[in-house]
């Protein structure tokens, strides 16, 4: 028998709070649900497959928040959701639109793809170093730089959405060639350092006439986005897009503010 005795809180530091596991398994959740849309996309389930990618988007955007509710952050979990990023708004999207479209461009289309793959990439990079910046001013919290991840793979993704809006909104007939140009640009957007609005925007107190129409608005949505899927992305991405110059403008004019004497 042995003499040692074990050391004290050693048997409590072994343990891992089960707050901590849950945000962890839903971001591996995600990432099976990412890798299972790349499978059903080649299967010709492409359907299924965009919603699976964009489940993963949503499970990327409660893991932290449920993390941050549960009091169950941790260096581990913030890793693991950066390699999450890589699979589900790098690698699936560019997968997905590969199998749906862009393999009939041969060579162009998977350097499209690996070209989105790397913007994608670059984003998280960059994204990481940032949040270790110490005199970052408050007011930029409200801008992402360059389009985020999540936003990106939904961005990416839009060819699909209009070769499955069906008559009257869908273009079947896209090339290629175009939606390989299409992705770059995508790719370009996520690496640039063009400001787009950050989704701590939310926080902004709203006016008390305005809850209710908002309410009813986001209701809508959700029933648009049910009843006619495709469509609803399909316009949810132009309108995206058409946020960019506003987002530009409102960056440079707290820029502007805040740069003056007194701020």
């Amino acid at each position: 028998m042995s003499d040692q005795t074990p050391e004290p809180g050693a048997s409590y530091r072994s343990r891992i709070p089960i707050r901590q596991i849950v945000p962890n398994l839903i971001t591996i959740l995600s990432i099976c649900a990412g890798m299972t849309g790349i499978r059903f996309a080649f299967e010709g389930r492409i359907e299924l497959a965009v919603i699976l990618v964009l489940g993963a988007a949503f499970l990327d955007g409660i893991d932290g928040r449920i993390a941050r509710l549960m009091n169950g952050q941790s260096r581990f979990g913030a890793e693991m959701d950066s390699l999450a990023d890589i699979v589900n708004f790098g690698v699936a999207p560019a997968m997905l639109l590969y199998a749906f479209t862009l393999h009939d461009a041969g060579a162009v289309g998977w350097t499209a793809a690996l070209l989105y793959a790397a913007g994608s990439a670059l984003r998280l990079a960059r994204f990481n170093t940032m949040l270790d910046e110490p005199n970052k001013p408050a007011w930029k919290s409200a801008y992402f730089v360059g389009v985020p991840a999540p936003a990106g793979a939904g961005l990416a993704l839009f060819p699909i959405y209009l070769g499955l809006a069906g008559p009257g909104l869908g273009f079947p007939q896209i090339t290629a060639v175009a939606a390989s140009i299409y992705l770059v640009v995508v790719g370009l957007l996520m690496a640039s350092r063009i400001p787009t609005f950050s989704g701590k925007t939310i926080g902004i107190p709203l006016r008390r006439e305005w809850v209710v129409p908002l309410m009813l608005l986001v209701v809508f949505y959700i029933a648009m986005l049910v009843a006619f899927t495709w469509t609803t992305l399909t316009i949810s991405v132009l309108v995206y897009f058409a946020t960019i110059p506003f987002s530009i403008r409102s960056y440079r004019r707290s820029e502007r503010m805040h740069a003056a004497p007194g701020h």
